[in-house]
């Protein structure tokens, strides 16, 4: 009897510290254990194999995860197309470098065939923003699931989108009405340790006069790329493919490429935040991990106030 009830205990323990919710539509860890139990092996190879071939993926499927969470929640908004009667968010100007649609889909279909109806696109999005993080070299961690996903993309709410041209105080700000501390929006900012920014985000410190912030060696790396039009890409740190806090050491040596990555080593809010990460990235992936869960719970939708899309890119 004794080792009957440890074991209902520990089955119950089990059981919450798994991730469960005691009602129908509850986020967890575990949520589709029952309804799509391979989901995350799904994702999990499609993603690997993708970036296998294009490791550059990772980064552009980390800031879809943001910018999908950013505009009206975590609900694939991101991922609906344009249409006769609306305009939607992809095609805002601070969405057109947004990509990984594809592979989006390819996630997509693969579950649909398996599970029809079930994993959601916003859960598709946030699942592989993680696994992009843990393959580019970065913190293994585990999202809840259960995200519905919105009916709503509009061009115009991606006017809420943080400018590269924000000065520490506004990024404080902007990241604070969404709930966030100084050190979630630094730490999430280390997101940059990933891809390239192009030309026209930055071109505007190289006017004259040009950014003081800016070391003068850096400033005419910056230059050189910018000869090559609006388009023209420049890594954020000299890994650009790699998830380490060698963005954080590039701000240190005030080789920011945008005004807002520069302006955390400025602010003297953020400065030590800045400077803790380049000296200890296990530090800088523990935080980054928990802000990454924290962001990935924004407005999200749940039971009826969204549904399960057949195709990422229309709604039902």
């Amino acid at each position: 009897m004794v080792s009957a009830n440890f074991l209902g205990v520990f089955l119950l323990m089990e059981f919450i510290a798994g991730g469960y919710r005691f009602g129908a539509d509850g986020l967890s860890m575990n949520y589709y254990i029952f309804n799509c139990p391979l989901v995350e092996p799904i994702v999990r190879s499609t993603v690997a194999s993708a970036l296998q071939s294009d490791p550059t993926l990772a980064a552009a499927l980390v800031r879809m995860h943001f910018h999908d969470c950013w505009i009206q929640g975590c609900d694939g908004s991101i991922l609906l197309d344009t249409t006769k009667d609306n305009t939607a968010e992809k095609d805002s100007p601070g969405n057109l470098s947004v990509r990984g649609f594809q592979l989006i889909d390819d996630v997509k279909g693969k579950l649909e065939n398996m599970c029809p109806g079930v994993v959601s696109c916003a859960d598709i999005i946030a699942m592989a923003a993680r696994e992009a993080v843990s393959w580019s070299g970065g913190p293994v961690y585990d999202i809840p699931k259960g995200r519905k996903d919105g009916r709503r993309s509009k061009i115009e709410d991606t006017i809420n989108l943080p400018f590269p041209t924000f000065n520490a105080s506004e990024l404080i700000g902007v990241f604070g009405q969404r709930g966030f501390t100084a050190q979630d929006m630094v730490a999430l900012s280390g997101a940059h340790t990933l891809g390239v920014s192009r030309c026209s985000s930055f071109k505007s410190r190289l006017s004259d006069p040009v950014d003081p912030t800016m070391d003068s060696d850096f400033s005419k790396t910056l230059a050189r790329t910018c000869r090559g039009g609006d388009n023209a890409e420049q890594p954020f740190d000299m890994t650009r493919n790699n998830f380490d806090s060698f963005y954080f050491q590039a701000l240190q040596r005030k080789a920011g490429v945008l005004f807002s990555d520069q302006t955390l080593y400025n602010h003297p809010k953020t400065r030590a935040i800045v400077n803790n990460y380049a000296m200890n990235q296990a530090m800088f992936f523990l935080d980054f991990q928990q802000a990454m869960v924290k962001m990935s719970l924004l407005d999200v939708k749940e039971g009826s106030k969204g549904e399960v899309r057949a195709d990422c890119r229309k709604v039902n």
